[in-house]
């Protein structure tokens, strides 16, 4: 029997979240691939792939192939994506891929391109791009398409949007790149060189923007830079909240030059309803308090607030 199959892509910089028409989520898996430099073959992807991170022997590299959400290596994020859609199928006989992506809204028309060729070249034969913020507030279940202001914050692994959205359209927006601090903390105050894994590890397990009850401290491994050996140091909550204060601050000041340039409407709109947020990182401890404190409005998480992107991208699918 032949088939057709509609899904939605919430291709981000720290993961890949796939899921089909009816909003189930068939592939969650992290945006990494592993690659035997001398054959150019993909050895594995996601899960599997993620592992390999930091202990390949030298002819074998396990990368990210988006960096601060965007593509940085076409050929590896295309056969990542082949991977994915293929897993994503049961069905043997395949006759129409379609799929809606998700993108960031500050992304250059080459790089919006980039992401739909990777995506045909994956294996689909109709692309639609749809962007990161409109997703994630559709999937939150805000009432996009009305004309009341809405305002999204979706913050990821590589890259945070802020939206306005009213009557299906985006009136006022905010992108800017953040991530990558706890390396380079690690390696001014410790002389010791992390991978990727233990970083997002770190954030997860003693990170936050405000002390709590329980903060403790962790051991951190990694390679020492001045002779080059495997060393321990001892990492506390206090100084990961002190490495994550710079793009923090940077979120707060994107979500208020957005509310500047918000029409009074819109914004008192917003004000009644609050700003609402997406993505892995807004679930780091104290974060909504602490954008409640600066903005002085109500700040709600959605029920999956990982999942907010994809599931707007269903949603766009079933509304084609």
């Amino acid at each position: 029997m032949i088939f057709s199959r509609d899904i939605g892509i919430d291709l981000g910089t720290a993961n890949t979240i796939i899921c089909d028409k009816k909003g189930r989520i068939i592939i969650r898996e992290p945006s990494v691939v592993a690659v035997d430099v001398k054959t150019k073959r993909v050895l594995a992807t996601g899960d599997e792939a993620k592992t390999m991170i930091g202990r390949t022997p030298g002819s074998i590299i396990a990368v990210r192939p988006l960096q601060e959400g965007v593509i940085a290596d076409f050929d590896m994020t295309s056969d990542m994506l082949k991977s994915f859609i293929f897993r994503s199928s049961r069905r043997n006989i395949v006759t129409r891929t379609r799929v809606v992506v998700s993108v960031p809204s500050g992304v250059t028309e080459v790089e919006r391109r980039a992401v739909e060729d990777a995506v045909r070249s994956a294996g689909a034969q109709d692309v639609e791009l749809i962007e990161e913020s409109m997703a994630a507030a559709i999937g939150a279940g805000l009432p996009v398409f009305e004309a009341t202001g809405s305002m999204i914050v979706d913050i990821g692994g590589g890259t945070c949007d802020v939206a306005v959205i009213s009557l299906g359209g985006i009136a006022a927006s905010r992108s800017i790149k953040v991530g990558g601090d706890a390396f380079n903390h690690m390696k001014k105050a410790h002389n010791l060189l992390i991978g990727k894994n233990t970083a997002e590890d770190i954030k997860i397990k003693i990170g936050s923007v405000s002390s709590y009850d329980g903060e403790g401290a962790m051991d951190v491994k990694g390679r020492n830079l001045t002779d080059g050996l495997p060393k321990s140091v001892e990492i506390t909550s206090a100084e990961i909240r002190d490495v994550l204060a710079e793009p923090v601050s940077k979120i707060i000041a994107a979500i208020k030059e957005t509310l500047e340039v918000t029409l009074p409407e819109l914004a008192a709109d917003i004000i009644d309803r609050g700003i609402y947020l997406a993505g892995g990182s807004s679930q780091l401890r104290g974060l909504p308090e602490l954008i409640s404190k600066e903005t002085k409005m109500q700040v709600h998480i959605p029920e999956k607030p990982l999942d907010c992107v994809a599931l707007g991208t269903s949603i766009k699918l079933r509304r084609a």
